[in-house]
């Protein structure tokens, strides 16, 4: 067959899963005709009808030999093959296993994937990527294979491959070229089969500086002034997944100085960094970050790192630490900047102890970024009635339309997102005042909310208006 080209937006009509389930490459699309390579001796008479029911195309079918067509899925739905109906991506055999894993998180890595999921179910094996927040299929696994691959990720994690009843944790550090980096591994019993979760702790240097994660100029003015402080409390809020360790991170290394005696308590540690004493929390053994907080005060610490104050206890010894001259970092889970001083409140803390301590409060969000090589300017509108606040509609948009470049998902990479708040004398007074809507006061000091850099992302067209809605609908 000579070089085929698949115009993307005939590829997209299918998702990669489509495809793999129905067994067909649509190749060409006139209005209610749908054009695809299907693979010869197969059935497609149900397959067919269900399109044309739910689609409502007419599907044509263009036979191939089935050699060509899995080489056809795999250049145009990544690696996917659609093997006589099964629902399954490139098998991996026993004697490529070994190869295969260190092959799977390399290429993870490259990815920029943040896991690896193995899953067993009653008539197939599969692995699932991570990337930008969102899973997708990536390989297939031979049934009979699938123990012995478990094994193998047991073997290099430490584990008891005896142990099938009882999930285990472990951890592996890969070493494969220029690739160094340790997997947190977890490995949990089920049905048909033990799943393991690999979480990739890589250490790509430009995601752990301050200047790279996303921050306006403002706002990463405000935020390096307040970590400059010798003492006070300085709050990072957000659901999980919002990037709140990376920012983390790269403050601890902004502030890892020969001078300064750093210790951190964190559930896990997910970066290794030199020069900061690191402490993994043990709840089962009483190492709680209360506990460690009590003797991190015996180590003449200077800043002190808390993985997240969630409970009345810590909050208390984090108040009090930074009254007798520490810095104090830490997470807390609320949906918004202003939020932290809710939660520390509703935690039993006065709010004068809050306001003589807090120097900035901060949420975040990541928001995927629509990939460069295919997102399409639209004129339709918003598709829901959503309260502007008087910023104004965005006069176009931007949609998701999905490439070989970005796993057909339309979106390449996140954007972290910010609300930074740094405590002035009048914001301290609002929170001793306790003082719930200080939208007049952000506004009179220029801050950006999330909601206002969300709408800013859409307007620059580095966003869709689906990828924000959440964000405009908390607001």
């Amino acid at each position: 067959m000579d070089e085929l080209r698949i115009p993307v937006e005939v590829i997209g009509f299918f998702t990669p899963e489509e495809a793999r389930v129905y067994g067909l490459l649509p190749f060409e699309k006139r209005e209610e005709k749908l054009d695809c390579y299907g693979e010869k001796g197969r059935n497609y008479e149900a397959v067919v009808q269900e399109i044309e029911i739910i689609r409502g195309v007419k599907v044509g079918i263009e036979y191939l030999p089935p050699e060509e067509f899995r080489r056809l899925i795999r250049q145009y739905y990544r690696e996917g093959v659609a093997d006589s109906g099964k629902r399954t991506q490139t098998a991996v055999s026993a004697g490529e296993e070994r190869d295969f894993l260190s092959r799977l998180i390399e290429e993870a890595y490259r990815t920029y994937a943040s896991d690896i999921h193995f899953e067993a179910y009653e008539e197939r094996c599969r692995v699932r990527f991570r990337i930008d927040g969102r899973l997708l299929e990536r390989y297939g696994i031979d049934k009979e294979n699938y123990a012995a691959l478990v094994n193998q990720v047991k073997i290099l994690a430490n584990l008891d491959i005896s142990e099938k009843r009882l999930p285990q944790d472990g951890r592996i550090f890969f070493h494969r070229g220029d690739c160094k980096f340790d997997v947190r591994v977890s490995c949990l019993p089920a049905i048909h089969g033990e799943k393991i979760v690999l979480r990739l702790l890589t250490r790509h240097a430009e995601l752990l500086e301050l200047g790279n994660l996303g921050f306006s100029g403002r706002q990463l003015n405000d935020y390096r002034e307040a970590v400059s402080k010798p003492h006070g409390l300085v709050l990072i809020s957000g659901p999980t997944g919002s990037g709140k360790s990376t920012t983390l991170y790269a403050t601890l290394r902004l502030l890892n100085r020969e001078d300064n005696n750093i210790l951190t308590i964190e559930d896990p540690v997910e970066y290794t960094l030199e020069g900061v004493n690191q402490v993994q929390l043990k709840e089962e053994i009483g190492l709680t970050f209360g506990s460690a907080l009590r003797t991190f005060l015996r180590q003449d610490p200077d800043i002190i790192m808390l993985g997240e104050i969630r409970d009345t206890e810590t909050a208390r010894m984090a108040v009090r630490s930074s009254l007798t001259g520490h810095l104090i970092f830490s997470t807390i889970h609320t949906n918004s900047a202003w939020g932290c001083v809710a939660r520390l409140a509703d935690m039993g803390l006065h709010p004068y102890l809050i306001s003589d301590t807090l120097l900035l409060c901060m949420a975040q969000r990541l928001v995927r970024v629509l990939c460069p090589h295919c997102k399409r300017e639209t004129e339709e509108q918003f598709p829901l009635n959503i309260p502007w606040k008087g910023e104004g509609k965005p006069a176009r948009f931007y949609r998701a339309e999905g490439c070989e470049a970005c796993y057909y998902t339309g979106y390449s990479g996140r954007k972290a997102i910010y609300e930074v708040i740094p405590i002035d004398s009048r914001l301290s007074a609002a929170v001793r005042n306790q003082e719930a809507d200080i939208s007049a006061l952000l506004k009179e000091r220029g801050i950006q909310t999330l909601r206002e850099t969300a709408i800013g992302l859409l307007r620059e067209g580095l966003t869709s208006p689906e990828e924000i809605l959440p964000l405009l609908n908390e607001s």
